[in-house]
């Protein structure tokens, strides 16, 4: 049902699964990882139009191959990835008792995980995930932090595994929870060759400040969430990020009145909501940090997105300008969000989730936010760009407990890159920054100093 405008991070986070029922016909059954080898090896090929009728797929998921046009209209959303260099073998896996397969693929773009479901042999689920290379990255070990295995407990769902990254001592240490932006991301945020959560964890333990990142909600519950016509944001993020704060205030270490929340991308966006509910809670929030979030609708965002994208191409072709006006007349049908029934979905997302961001007025929500907030703005970033930051200048930044930075050089994941580069900026090895990281840094040693 799922692909929650994973142009923001720029990556295809598309969860095409909608639940897990038996295929109806006579078909090629998943069961084997040789299996998954064939199935992604053709579905990434010359003509994936002609596996239409191979394999079979629960009837959920037919209905979600329909809307795209069959198998073929499907595997041109991952067309952002770029081409596939190099198709490891896949492996099997379980995403919530299910049966899973994770196929890691070098793309020209970024590298990424293909997610086959599989539910008594018939594909349940299409979806992207972190690249493991084939192998799970272990736990990060260092003398000046320590990197504990904490789980997020999600009501009625399970369990979002996380890590609290804890600098060296006693304590008790402030602390940062981390909220992704759009996408079902990792703990780590990966987006390519990028792990800029990872990179804020451990820069921020060393310079003596506790981080706490978990797995999207989306990303461990996409299975289980992706027929929720109610999803919204306030599921999606808030939810998570205000019981987090709830956790890591009973944590030993971890001194509660000295508690932060950072959001990324859309995650930044959710910080004024997130706000709000730490409000009715035991636990809030000492301040905030927003990274690269926009005051203006998503929708908006996106058709920048692409029409910076796609002016980037030296010519488009037929069959790109069709997919463009396409992804436009999608666009076009959030003009009338009235017009939208709660089984309509625009660009694979219900309009539940449309019509909660509608409603959500951030420059109101931001300006009621009565504790320190960083907010923080690379310069080359065609995602959420400087006119997104002038907004927040013009309307925010005469007030005493908002800080603003920009950084030259630096790109959505606030690593150093070229707006022109595109996507391809995803697939340089870089790290977030020294500069932001001590500016946060900062930042909170001046909160805590001023309280």
């Amino acid at each position: 049902m799922r692909r929650i405008l994973a142009v923001i991070l720029a990556a295809v986070m598309l969860l095409a699964a909608c639940g897990i029922a038996g295929a109806e016909k006579e078909t090629r059954k998943m069961e084997t990882a040789p299996d998954a080898d064939a199935f992604i090896e053709a579905f990434l090929g010359e003509n994936p139009e002609e596996m239409d009728g191979m394999w079979a797929f629960s009837p959920q998921m037919e209905a979600a191959l329909n809307q795209y046009g069959g198998i073929g209209g499907l595997a041109k959303q991952f067309a952002p990835l770029g081409k596939p260099e190099k198709i490891d073998p896949a492996y099997e896996g379980e995403i919530q008792g299910h049966k899973a397969f994770y196929v890691p693929v070098v793309f020209s773009a970024m590298s990424s995980d293909l997610i086959l479901v599989v539910a008594d042999g018939a594909i349940a689920g299409l979806s992207t995930g972190a690249y493991s290379g084939g192998e799970k990255e272990e736990i990060a070990e260092s003398e000046l932090f320590d990197s504990i295995e904490l789980a997020l407990e999600v009501d009625s769902l399970g369990e979002l595994p996380g890590i609290l990254t804890v600098p060296k001592g006693e304590g008790p240490f402030p602390a940062v929870v981390l909220i992704h932006g759009s996408g079902s991301s990792d703990k780590d945020e990966t987006v390519g060759s990028l792990k800029p959560f990872k990179d804020l964890a451990e820069g921020l333990a060393t310079r003596g400040i506790a981080v706490y990142r978990f797995d999207k909600r989306s990303y461990v519950f996409g299975l289980m969430i992706a027929a929720d016509k109610h999803f919204t944001l306030e599921n999606e993020s808030i939810e998570d990020a205000v019981n987090a704060v709830q956790m890591l205030a009973a944590q030993e270490k971890i001194d509660p009145e000295r508690i932060f929340v950072l959001g990324h991308s859309l995650g930044g966006n959710a910080i004024p909501a997130i706000a709000r509910e730490l409000e009715k809670k035991p636990a809030g929030a000492c301040g905030f940090i927003m990274l690269a979030a926009s005051p203006r609708p998503l929708d908006k965002l996106m058709r920048e997105q692409y029409e910076f994208l796609y002016s980037l191409m030296p010519e488009i072709t037929e069959e790109q300008q069709a997919e463009k006006d396409q992804t436009f007349a999608e666009l076009d049908r959030l003009e009338n969000l009235d017009a939208l029934a709660e089984d309509d979905a625009v660009l694979g997302v219900w309009s539940a989730y449309w019509k909660w961001l509608a409603a959500y007025d951030i420059l109101t929500a931001a300006e009621e936010i009565r504790q320190p907030v960083l907010l923080l703005q690379g310069e080359e970033d065609y995602q959420v760009t400087m006119e997104d930051y002038a907004i927040w200048k013009e309307k925010l930044g005469g007030k005493e407990n908002w800080t603003m930075i920009s950084y030259p050089g630096l790109t959505h994941c606030f690593v150093p890159g070229k707006k022109a580069e595109g996507g391809a900026v995803y697939t340089h090895e870089e790290n977030v920054s020294d500069d932001v990281i001590q500016d946060i840094a900062d930042f909170i040693g001046q909160t805590e100093a001023g309280r």
